[in-house]
């Protein structure tokens, strides 16, 4: 490097990363956005994990050799070179990657797109990671500590590390069928509560996310004496609703008489997968 500053050259490592995971996700992307299937009946939303998977992975392996630099240059320090030009060139960059940062966020929140999210996450991770790279080196260049290019460096890795495991670990919970949010799962109840009563209940509630989309189902009890066109209506109704306060919704019901013995067995289910 022109430098020779190992925390300039963690900032760019952290860039090509997200160059790389850029292309990852747009890849992804594209697959996330193909129609259900006969071979994928619920969509392909989840190759929105494998993309964030995949960047979370780079994003660590990046943290540990940028972790090893910083160890290497405390041990030989080397003094910098250049340093004007590397930190207009990280100024540039923190600039641009906040400016994208701030639109994938937004467009992410609005898609719910696990994998825009992760990516503007990462983007704004590396916008405070240049902030901190120049403030070090500029120090450097002031003060003539050569010590502390290595140990902003170091901080730079710790801060990629967490990041990384923390979109690993979103990753891996999608692949698992986690339940929704808690904010979510909130909202779902409060439109379920509004029908609850005058003979009228539900359970088995279960839910999971997949990519942008939210799959929900649940049962609905109601007077054995009811007709079936009343219970598909009263179904038909929830469902909009559940859909008009969470867009992304995919919502299964199943309709069952509210006397019959055998309708309660299904409370099993929820207890089982608490994500009510």
């Amino acid at each position: 490097m022109i430098t020779g500053s190992v925390g300039l050259l963690s900032d760019a490592v952290e860039s090509v990363v997200n160059l790389v995971g850029g292309v990852m996700a747009l890849a992804m992307l594209t697959i996330a956005a193909r129609p259900a299937d006969e071979d994928h009946a619920y969509g392909h939303g989840k190759a929105e994990y494998f993309s964030s998977g995949v960047e979370g992975g780079l994003i660590f392996m990046a943290a540990l050799s940028i972790a090893v630099a910083a160890c290497q240059r405390l041990v030989v320090p080397k003094p910098l070179e250049a340093v004007g030009a590397g930190l207009v060139v990280a100024v540039v960059a923190a600039v641009v990657n906040l400016a994208v940062a701030v639109v994938l966020l937004r467009i992410g929140r609005k898609q719910h797109s696990i994998t825009l999210e992760a990516n503007a996450h990462h983007l704004l991770t590396d916008v405070w990671t240049s902030v901190g790279v120049v403030l070090g080196v500029g120090l450097v260049a002031l003060t003539d500590w050569q010590w502390l290019d290595p140990v902003v460096a170091l901080l730079v890795a710790a801060n990629i590390l967490w990041t990384a495991i923390g979109i690993l670990r979103r990753s891996v919970l999608g692949l698992m069928d986690t339940a929704l949010p808690a904010r979510e799962r909130e909202k779902l109840k409060a439109v379920l509560k509004k029908y609850a009563g005058d003979g009228v209940q539900y359970h088995a509630v279960l839910t999971r996310q997949s990519g942008a989309l939210q799959f929900i189902s649940f049962h609905v009890l109601v007077p054995g004496r009811w007709t079936v066109q009343r219970g598909h209506r009263l179904l038909e109704t929830i469902e909009a609703d559940i859909r008009s306060a969470m867009p992304n919704a995919v919502v299964f019901t199943h309709l069952e008489p509210l006397n019959d013995p055998a309708s309660w067995d299904d409370v099993k289910l929820e207890n089982n997968h608490p994500s009510a």
